[in-house]
């Protein structure tokens, strides 16, 4: 992102202004664009190098590299936006892999006609975010397409961040005997934006759990315990997590019902719409993996940390040779948890 500014007759309107055409084409209401805004909401010493990337300095330790692209629908959300999300997916990506996260690039895809003042709405909440989880927007890019190619405005984040030594956290390593945690109440990301699109109201508002994990799982690693597995269950929620798990390590699962923690406004709001809170996505939860010996250290490590207070135990790894995920009803029997087939929720981060 350029920061060289030349002879601009006005400043941005983000009052009544909106993206058009030339707000992409490399001249100068593109570099106007990316020094009033970007440049500006996310100010940084690498950022301010105003090359085509940023020179960084190498840090001790592996590197770890994340990508996420979000096309949230709608943009604005109770407890968030596409903005916040964007930083806080590609964090938690970077951040399951046991590392530090550092540095992100983000990419946007414009449409014409879209409102300056909600343009900088997200990327005044995208800075928050990076500014509270300790990360820098070092790089990027901004392009325009034409009005009816997309929606509104597309953000790609790339995230990299750094893991120290004797860290290996792997989706290949979680073992028969292990215990299954979560880190809190599933499904209400998917429903807040659900709730929106509907234009559903409850007793109790549900809100994005939107959320930077690395703090959280930074508190798990002071323990020194011996972490398997660690995933945050976006898309395709906690069943598709644990397929993706289980059979990475060639392992089955056994469930709980009772034990999952959903809140009761979620549990209505899928049973209105016909969903499954197993299925549905979250953006601030953590799955954790790892020997049931650990397993209660772990639950107060978490329920230690404003982001886990309701932590859970919700099942337990075993052998199993088809590599299933079971869960034991409410009502005493048994039934698989499959991935998700189809499409559950469009478009929800």
């Amino acid at each position: 992102m350029s920061t060289v500014r030349k002879n601009y007759v006005r400043p941005l309107d983000f009052k009544q202004g909106r993206v058009d055409m030339s707000h992409g084409s490399g001249g100068r209401a593109m570099a106007q664009l990316i020094e009033e805004l970007f440049a500006s909401a996310f100010a940084n010493e690498y950022l301010a190098q105003g090359n085509d990337g940023a020179l960084l300095p190498p840090p001790a330790g592996r590197l770890v590299m994340a990508t996420d692209a979000h096309v949230v629908s709608p943009l604005f959300f109770p407890g968030g936006d596409i903005g916040c999300l964007s930083i806080h997916g590609t964090i938690n990506d970077v951040a399951v892999m046991g590392a530090q996260p550092l540095w992100i690039a983000a990419s946007f895809i414009l449409e014409e006609g879209f409102p300056l003042g909600d343009l900088k709405r997200i990327v005044d909440s995208m800075a928050a975010a990076a500014r509270e989880a300790g990360v820098s927007v070092v790089t990027g890019d901004t392009k325009v397409v034409e009005q009816g190619n997309a929606d509104g405005v597309f953000i790609t984040t790339t995230g990299v961040g750094v893991v120290p030594e004797g860290v290996l956290l792997s989706g290949d390593r979680a073992r028969p005997g292990d215990a299954i945690l979560v880190s809190g109440t599933l499904g209400d990301h998917g429903m807040a934006i659900m709730s929106k699109r509907e234009n559903l109201s409850f007793d109790a508002p549900i809100v994005s759990d939107t959320a930077a994990l690395h703090g959280l799982i930074a508190s798990l690693l002071e323990t020194g315990v011996d972490l398997r597995v660690l995933r945050d269950p976006t898309r395709g929620g906690l069943a598709t997590t644990l397929n993706e798990i289980a059979r990475q390590s060639g392992v089955g699962m056994l469930l709980s019902e009772a034990a999952i923690p959903v809140k009761p406004v979620v549990a209505a709001a899928c049973e209105f719409l016909g969903l499954d809170p197993l299925y549905v996505a979250n953006e601030g939860k953590l799955v954790v993996i790892c020997a049931a010996a650990d397993a209660e250290r772990l639950l107060a490590a978490m329920r230690a940390h404003p982001l886990g207070h309701d932590a859970a135990l919700i099942g337990t790894v075993h052998e199993d040779a088809h590599h299933f995920v079971q869960m034991k009803t409410s009502f005493g029997g048994r039934r698989i948890v499959d991935w998700l087939t189809g499409e559950q929720l469009p478009r929800i981060c």
